[in-house]
C-alpha cells in the first residue's frame, strides 16, 4: 500500500497535515522525527512536520536525514523548512517582522510543481517567530510574502520542496493544492485509499490473522466499537463474541435499545446489566477520578467474568483508532499513555490484541462505518464518556441521581434532534450539580436540584466552543425539564470553552 511518511517534531498541527493527505485518498503514517522505517517498499514520499521548538536551541531535534534525502521526495513545513535550510548550511534567525495568522503571497513561481495551481495573492496561514535570513546556494526561493522573503523553496539536483507556512490549516487558501501536487504529482501516489478499499483489505487482513480463531470484544454503543465489530463480523462471523456491559450510566433506555439495534445489524452480542453492581460500588464515592477507576474496574472484572464463559478465545478486539495509538508515544518514542481502551485486560486476561480500527482518524472510522451499511444513529451519535454518567453526575452516586440525569438528558437530546440541532452540535449533555436551590411551584416552596445543559461545537475535541443554540430552544427545553423531572427546579446553560474549561465537568 502506497504511504506518506509524517515525520513529528511536535507540532500542534501534524495530525492535520495526515488528515488532509487522507482527505485525497492517500495513506499517510505519522511517526517520530527519529523513527523513518528504513526499507519499507511503500514509501512514496516523506513529510517534516513543524515545532515548537527552534531550530537555534539546544532541545531542538535535529535527525540525520541523509537517508532520506534524495531518495524520497521530501516537503519540510515551517520548522522542517527552516532545519532543511539550516542543516545545509544556511541561516535561520528572528524575524524583524514576525508572522503569525494570515499572510497573502506576494510573488510565487507558477511553474514550480509544487505552486502548480495556486492563485495569485493566495492566503497562506504562518505561525513562526524565526525565518530564513539566508537559503543555501543549490537552494531557489519558489514562494514569498511581503514580509517573508523565503516563504517556499525547492533544492535543486533533488526532489526536496518547503514550505515556512501551513497548508495543512484551513486558513492556507491554496494549501490543499499544494499538497496534492507534493503527494500526486511529485511522490506519484495514487488515489485509491477509500472506504471500501480499506474494508476490503482489513477484512482479508483479519481473516489471514485470526484465522479460526475466537475473538471478544466490549462493545459500548459508540461509533468505534460498533464499526470494529462489523468489520469482525465481516471477516469471521459468529466466531466473534461481543459483549455489552450496563453499568447504569447508561442514556435512559440506552440499554435495551442499543442491545436490540446490534441483534438487528447481525451481531453475536450478549447483555450484562451490571447496573446494581456499579451502584453498589459507587456508593458515597464523590471524587471523580476515584469514581472513574471504579467504575473502569467494574467494567473489566465483568467482563472478565463474561469473557471466561466463553470457550478457546484467543483475542481481545478493541475499537482503538489512530489518534490514540499516536498519543501513546512521544515524539522521542517513550510511551506516555497507553492506549488500551479497556485497561489492563489483555495482560489479565492473557489474550492477544486485535485493533481492526488502528489505522483511522474518527472521521475516517465514520465513512467506513456508513460504507458498511452501519444506521446513521449509530455513526452520527455523539461522542458519550467511558464512565457515562457517572462523570456527570458531581459528587456522589446514587440510582436516583442517576434517574434525574436520565430524564432531563433525555429530554436535552431529543430536543435537539427534534428541532435538527443534533448534527449541529459536537457533543451535548446535561450535568446533575450538587447544589439544591430554592424554586416555587405552584403555591409551594421547592429545594431541588439543579442541572446545567452542555453543548458544544468542535472537530476533534482538543479545542471546542460553546453551542450558540437559539434562546427560544433553550426555554422551552429548560421549561420541559423543569415540568417534567420530578427533583428538578433549576437548568442553566454552560458558556464556557475549551479551553480554559474542559468538556465534561469531571
Amino acid at each position: 500500500m502506497q504511504k506518506i511518511i509524517i515525520l513529528d517534531f511536535g507540532s500542534q498541527y501534524t495530525q492535520l497535515i495526515a488528515r488532509r493527505i487522507r482527505e485525497m485518498h492517500t495513506y499517510c503514517e505519522i511517526l517520530p522525527y527519529n523513527k523513518f522505517p528504513e526499507g519499507d517498499a511503500d514509501v512514496r514520499g516523506v513529510v517534516l512536520s513543524g515545532s515548537p521548538f527552534s531550530v537555534n536551541q539546544a532541545e531542538a531535534f535535529k535527525p540525520d536525514l541523509s537517508g532520506i534525502r534524495g531518495k524520497y521526495p521530501l516537503l519540510g513545513i515551517c520548522y522542517g523548512a527552516q532545519y532543511l535550510a539550516q542543516s545545509s548550511g544556511g541561516t535561520v534567525g528572528s524575524s524583524d517582522s514576525r508572522e503569525y495568522g494570515r499572510a497573502r503571497l506576494a510573488s510565487f513561481d507558477a511553474t514550480d510543481p509544487l505552486m502548480q495551481g495556486v492563485r495569485e495573492h493566495s492566503q497562506v496561514w504562518m505561525s513562526h517567530g524565526d525565518t530564513i535570513l539566508q537559503l543555501p546556494a543549490d537552494f531557489r526561493i519558489v514562494a514569498s510574502t511581503a514580509d517573508v522573503p523565503v516563504a517556499a523553496y525547492r533544492i535543486d539536483g533533488e526532489p526536496t520542496w518547503a514550505v515556512q507556512f501551513h497548508p495543512e490549516v484551513y486558513h492556507s487558501e491554496d494549501g490543499s493544492a499544494i499538497l496534492r501536487n507534493f503527494v500526486h504529482g511529485i511522490c506519484g501516489c495514487s488515489a485509491d485509499w477509500t472506504p471500501a478499499s480499506f474494508i476490503d483489505s482489513t477484512i482479508a487482513e483479519l481473516q489471514h490473522q485470526l484465522g479460526t480463531d475466537q475473538v471478544v470484544l466490549g462493545l459500548s454503543g459508540g461509533v468505534d466499537s460498533t464499526v470494529a465489530a462489523m468489520l469482525l463480523n465481516r471477516a469471521i462471523g459468529d466466531r466473534l463474541h461481543c459483549i455489552f456491559v450496563d453499568n447504569g450510566l447508561l442514556r435512559l433506555n440506552e440499554f435495551s435499545s442499543v442491545l436490540k439495534h446490534y441483534k438487528l445489524l447481525g451481531l453475536n452480542v450478549t447483555g450484562v446489566d451490571a447496573s446494581q453492581r456499579f451502584y453498589a460500588a459507587l456508593a458515597g464515592e464523590s471524587d471523580p477520578e476515584k469514581k472513574r477507576k471504579i467504575i473502569g474496574k467494574g467494567f473489566i472484572e465483568v467482563f472478565e467474568e463474561e469473557a471466561k464463559k466463553l470457550s478457546d478465545v484467543k483475542w481481545l478486539a478493541q475499537g482503538t483508532i489512530y489518534p490514540d495509538r499516536i498519543e501513546s508515544l512521544s515524539i522521542t518514542g517513550m510511551v506516555i499513555k497507553s492506549h488500551h481502551n479497556v485497561g489492563g485486560l489483555p495482560e489479565r486476561m492473557k489474550m492477544q490484541v486485535v485493533e481492526p480500527l488502528k489505522l483511522l482518524f474518527k472521521d475516517e472510522v465514520r465513512e467506513v462505518g456508513r460504507a458498511l451499511g452501519i444506521p446513521e444513529s449509530f455513526i452520527a451519535r455523539h461522542p458519550f464518556p467511558g464512565p457515562g454518567l457517572g462523570v456527570r453526575i458531581l459528587g456522589d452516586i446514587t440510582p436516583e441521581k442517576v434517574r434525574i440525569l436520565q430524564e432531563a438528558d433525555d429530554i436535552f437530546i431529543n430536543g435537539l434532534k427534534t428541532n435538527k440541532l443534533y448534527d449541529k452540535v459536537w457533543q451535548a449533555g446535561v450535568i446533575l450539580l450538587p447544589i439544591r436551590s430554592v424554586g416555587v411551584m405552584g403555591d409551594e416552596r421547592t429545594y431541588e436540584n439543579a442541572v446545567a445543559l452542555r453543548a458544544v461545537c468542535s472537530t476533534d475535541g482538543m479545542t471546542a466552543d460553546w453551542a450558540d443554540l437559539p434562546n427560544d430552544f433553550l426555554r422551552a427545553v429548560s421549561n420541559e425539564i423543569i415540568n417534567k423531572v420530578r427533583g428538578i427546579n433549576r437548568v442553566v446553560y454552560d458558556i464556557s470553552s475549551k479551553p480554559p474549561a474542559t468538556i465534561e465537568w469531571e
